[in-house]
């Protein structure tokens, strides 16, 4: 009898942030307790739900609306009427908040993998892990965001200064978290002398 050697296993290593980024310092220091990897399919999980939640509501009011406009010189005037009438803005609402929801979930999800990714490089480009690389990477990619989409300056300002609050409060709270556990912060170190081996 002629013994058969099972079939390779997948390699472990095909969704770590080795396979995308070569060792670094930052490796055994993650974010919110989590690797690369994970941290930034759960964003964007989070982000593709919010976006097609948002994107579905916002969808289904303008087609209501849209409906409701493009029908005011022949409103029903019968109970069946009614009814049919109902019955179609109820459908073109919910064909609409499908597309647009499917349209603006995948957009959100893929900002905020970009925004982890980036934050990710400036991570190992400096080799810490703290608030500064959160603002970096947010206001690069706002800056693209506003370049993408040609907004003027006025509302480029506007989209820098919400990524600047939200990257400040997202790092800095990392940067809590990460000193009740005991883990040394750059900035803060740089701030007040101190230095690690």
């Amino acid at each position: 009898m002629t013994s058969t050697s099972p079939p390779d296993s997948p390699s472990p290593s095909v969704l770590r942030p080795e396979s995308f980024f070569p060792p670094s310092p930052v490796d055994n220091e993650q974010r919110l307790s989590s690797n690369f990897i994970d941290r930034s399919l759960l964003g964007s999980t989070f982000a593709f739900l919010g976006g097609a939640v948002l994107g579905g509501y916002q969808g289904s009011t303008m087609a209501s609306l849209r409906f409701r406009a493009e029908n005011s010189h022949r409103f029903p005037t019968t109970t069946t009427g009614w009814y049919l009438y109902h019955k179609s803005k109820n459908y073109n609402c919910m064909l609409q908040a499908v597309k647009d929801g499917m349209r603006l979930g995948p957009r959100l999800a893929g900002w905020t993998g970009g925004f982890f990714f980036l934050e990710e490089l400036v991570d190992r480009w400096r080799c810490k892990r703290d608030a500064i690389s959160s603002v970096v990477a947010a206001l690069t990619l706002s800056s693209i965001f506003s370049l993408k989409h040609g907004f003027n300056f006025s509302t480029q300002v506007r989209t820098t200064r919400a990524g600047l609050i939200a990257s400040l409060a997202y790092g800095v709270t990392q940067d809590i978290m990460a000193l009740a556990r005991g883990r040394r912060v750059g900035y803060i170190d740089t701030v007040f002398g101190k230095h690690g081996k």
